[in-house]
C-alpha cells in the first residue's frame, strides 16, 4: 500500500519537508497549501524536486469554504477551484481535498450542497482530477463522515469521492463500522492521525494535539481495518497538526511517521486475520537483566551499593571485566570493561544503565519486525559481544538485547563463571524501569515500544516537580511482565531535564523491584547499610488523614521512609534508594492488586531528591 505524509506534519521549509519525507522512505506527500504559498519554488520546481526525490504528489489540500455559498460567493468558489486545478496540473497532483464548509455564510440546504459538488465534479473530470469531500469535525453543516458519504452518494459523480480522516471521525466518537456502508472505490483518500484523549474544543484539539498512530489513545487500528474491509487500495497518509512537531527535527518526525504507518497497517491486517510477511509483536516479553556501565574507579562503589541492596555477585565473565549480580529472579550486570560499547557509553554518559536484556520467544522474529519498523540491529562493531545475543539501539543510545526463551540458561552458563556466592532466595522481580527522555523524543519512544513490543498505554500522569511539570507515560505488556515509564519535561530546572542535560541525552533513571513483605525487606536493607531516601514528616501527617491510617501504621511507614498509595483495587508501598553518583537509583515496591505506579507520591519523591541537589547543579535523582 502507498504510504504518504502531509507536508504540514513536518517542520521546516517545503524543501526540507520533502527531503525528510523522501529520506524516511515515504512513497509520496500531500502538499499543504500554506507550505506551497510560503515556498520560493514555483509549482513546477516543486514537482521537479519531488520527481528527483522519488516522491509522488498524492493530494493537494485543503480547499476550504466551497459548498453551499450564497449568491456571487458561489461563482467565486468555482473560480477558486479552477485556479487550484491549474496549479495541481503544474504539481502533478490528481486529487484535491475539499473540506466541509466552516464559513458563517454557508447554507445548509442539502440540494444546494449536492448541486455544487456535482458541478465541481464536472469541472474536475475535464482535468482528470478526483475531488475528495471530507467532513471536518467542526464543519458548519457537515461534520460526520456518514453525512459526507450521504452527500457524495447523492452527487453520484465519478470524479467525486469521500476522504476519510481518523481524527475527524474518532474525535466525535463515530463508530468505525459505519465505514462499511462506503464502497472502497468511492473512498478518494485516507488520512490518519491519533491523539491523546482530551476534553476540549474539537478545533483546538485537532490543531495542537494530533500525533501519529501508536502515540495517542484513539482506536486508529480498528478504523483502518474497517477501511480495508471496503476494498480500498489507495494511499494511507498522515496529517498531523502538533505544536511540538513543528519545533522538532523533520527527519526524526518523518521516520516516526513511516514507522507508525507500517505499524498501523500491520495491526489492521491482523485484526482482519489476514496473513502478513511481518512477524507480530512478541506475545510475551520480560526483562532478564539490566546492565550498568561504569569505569574501573566506580566499580567497587557500585558493587557496595548492590550488596547493600541484597544482591550477590554470582558470576564473572570468562574474558571481560563484567560481573553478574543476583537477588531473587533479578539479574544485574556491571560492565567495567576498559574497551567496547560499555566503556564508550560510560565515557559519554557517566556511570549509567547502558543495556536491557529482554526475553522473547523468537528473537529473530523480533529483530525482523524491528527492521520492518526502521529499527536496525546493532552490528558487532558497535557492540562487540558483551553478550552473544542480538542487540537493537534503544533509549539514549543504550542497547536492547534480545534473548530467546530457550537461550537464557545457556547464555549465563557460557558467558559467566560461577563465583560460589549464593543469591538471596527471597522473591524479588523487576517491577518496572523508568526512563527520562528529551521532550522531542517523548512520543517517539512511546511509538518504539508500542509498535515493536506491543506494549499498551495507560493514562499519562502529570507529575509536579518543584521546578516544573514532568510528563510520565506508563507502558506495559499485556501480562504486566514488562513495565516502563517514560518521563520528559519542557522545564529546564526539573530533575528530569537536568538528568538529560548532565547525562548528554536520555536514559534509564531508575529500576523498580517488587518485593513481598516490603516492611521486613526494609529492615534488612537498613541492616546491610543501604542508603535510603528520607521522606519528610508532613507527608505522613497528610497520609494518615487521606487514608484513615492508624497511628501505628503511619508510624511504621514514617520510620521506614516508605511511601503509600491506595486505589480501588489495592495497596501500594514504595521505598527509594539514594542515587549512585547522581545518575540512577533503585525503588522497592509492594503491590497488593494495585496496578499503578504511585503517581500521587511522585512529587513527594522528587521534592525529597531535590533536597540533595548540590551547588554544582548536578542532581541526586
Amino acid at each position: 500500500m502507498t504510504l504518504g505524509i502531509a507536508t504540514v506534519s513536518l517542520s521546516g521549509t517545503l524543501e526540507e519537508k520533502l527531503r525528510a519525507a523522501a529520506a524516511a522512505g515515504f512513497d509520496g506527500v500531500e502538499i499543504f497549501e500554506n507550505d506551497l504559498i510560503a515556498s520560493p519554488l514555483s509549482p513546477r520546481a516543486v514537482r521537479a524536486m519531488m520527481d528527483d526525490l522519488g516522491l509522488a504528489c498524492l493530494l493537494y489540500q485543503p480547499f476550504r469554504d466551497f459548498e453551499g455559498m450564497p449568491g456571487a460567493m458561489r461563482q467565486q468558489a468555482m473560480d477558486r477551484a479552477e485556479a487550484k486545478f491549474d496549479l495541481m496540473g503544474e504539481l502533478g497532483a490528481d486529487r484535491i481535498l475539499v473540506c466541509s464548509n466552516c464559513s458563517p455564510h454557508a447554507l445548509g440546504e442539502r440540494n444546494r450542497i449536492v448541486a455544487d459538488l456535482r458541478e465541481l465534479g464536472e469541472r474536475a473530470a475535464r482535468r482528470g482530477i478526483i475531488v475528495g469531500y471530507e467532513a471536518l469535525a467542526w464543519g458548519r453543516h457537515v461534520f460526520d463522515h456518514r453525512d459526507a458519504w450521504s452527500i457524495v452518494e447523492q452527487v453520484d459523480h465519478p470524479a467525486i469521492g469521500i476522504i476519510l480522516d481518523s481524527f475527524h471521525s474518532l474525535s466525535r466518537g463515530i463508530p468505525s463500522d459505519s465505514i462499511r456502508a462506503i464502497p472502497g472505490d468511492k473512498i478518494a483518500f485516507v488520512q490518519l492521525a491519533d491523539a491523546p484523549r482530551l476534553d476540549m474544543d474539537l478545533l483546538y484539539w485537532s490543531r495542537h494535539y494530533r500525533n501519529f498512530p501508536g502515540q495517542g489513545g484513539l482506536p486508529v487500528d480498528d478504523y483502518v481495518a474497517e477501511i480495508r474491509k471496503t476494498g480500498y487500495a489507495g494511499p494511507l497518509s498522515l496529517e498531523i497538526f502538533n505544536d511540538r512537531f513543528r519545533g522538532w527535527s523533520a527527519d526524526l518526525i518523518a521516520a516516526d511517521g513511516l514507522r507508525s504507518l507500517r505499524h498501523v497497517e500491520d495491526a489492521a491486517g491482523r485484526l482482519l486475520g489476514r496473513p502478513s510477511a511481518v512477524p507480530p509483536p512478541p506475545a510475551q516479553v520480560r526483562p532478564e537483566f539490566v546492565e550498568f556501565a561504569v569505569s574501573p574507579d566506580d566499580e567497587s562503589a557500585l558493587e557496595a551499593m548492590f550488596r547493600s541492596l541484597g544482591f550477590a555477585r554470582t558470576g564473572r565473565h570468562r574474558s571481560k571485566a563484567v560481573t553478574r549480580w543476583q537477588a531473587g529472579s533479578v539479574n544485574l550486570v556491571i560492565n567495567a570493561e576498559p574497551a567496547g560499547f560499555g566503556h564508550s557509553f560510560q565515557v559519554t554518559h557517566g556511570p549509567s544503565i547502558c543495556a536491557l536484556g529482554l526475553v522473547v520467544s523468537d528473537r529473530n522474529a523480533v529483530a525482523a519486525r524491528a527492521a520492518h519498523l526502521g529499527i536496525s540491529q546493532v552490528g558487532d562493531e558497535e557492540a562487540p559481544g558483551n553478550l552473544a545475543v542480538p542487540a537493537l539501539r534503544g533509549i539514549g543510545g543504550s542497547l536492547v538485547y534480545l534473548v530467546g526463551e530457550s537461550d537464557v540458561a545457556a547464555m549465563w552458563a557460557d558467558e559467566f563463571a560461577p563465583t560460589g556466592e549464593a543469591p538471596d532466595p527471597r522473591p524479588l522481580t523487576v517491577d518496572h524501569l523508568a526512563a527520562v527522555v528529551r521532550i522531542e523524543e517523548y512520543l517517539s519512544w512511546q511509538l518504539y515500544w508500542r509498535s515493536l513490543f506491543g506494549l499498551q498505554q495507560s493514562a499519562q500522569a502529570d507529575v509536579i516537580d518543584p521546578s516544573g511539570l514532568v510528563l510520565s507515560q506508563p507502558l506495559q505488556s499485556s501480562d504486566g511482565a514488562l513495565r516502563l515509564t517514560l518521563n520528559a519535561s519542557d522545564a529546564a530546572g526539573t530533575l528530569s531535564s537536568r538528568f538529560v542535560e548532565h547525562n548528554f541525552g536520555g536514559g534509564y533513571q531508575h529500576v523498580a523491584l517488587v518485593a513481598p513483605d516490603l516492611m521486613d525487606r526494609t529492615k534488612a536493607l537498613r541492616q546491610s547499610g543501604a542508603d535510603l531516601l528520607a521522606i519528610n514528616g508532613n507527608y505522613y501527617a497528610d497520609l494518615a488523614a487521606r487514608f484513615g491510617l492508624s497511628a501505628e501504621d503511619t508510624a511504621r511507614l514514617a520510620d521506614a521512609h516508605m511511601l503509600y498509595d491506595r486505589d480501588e483495587q489495592g495497596d501500594y508501598r514504595q521505598l527509594y534508594s539514594r542515587a549512585f553518583r547522581k545518575r540512577f537509583f533503585f525503588e522497592f515496591v509492594e503491590r497488593q492488586r494495585y496496578q499503578g505506579y504511585g503517581a500521587p507520591n511522585a512529587g513527594v519523591r522528587l521534592a525529597a531528591q531535590e533536597r540533595f541537589r548540590t551547588d554544582d547543579a548536578l542532581i541526586d535523582l
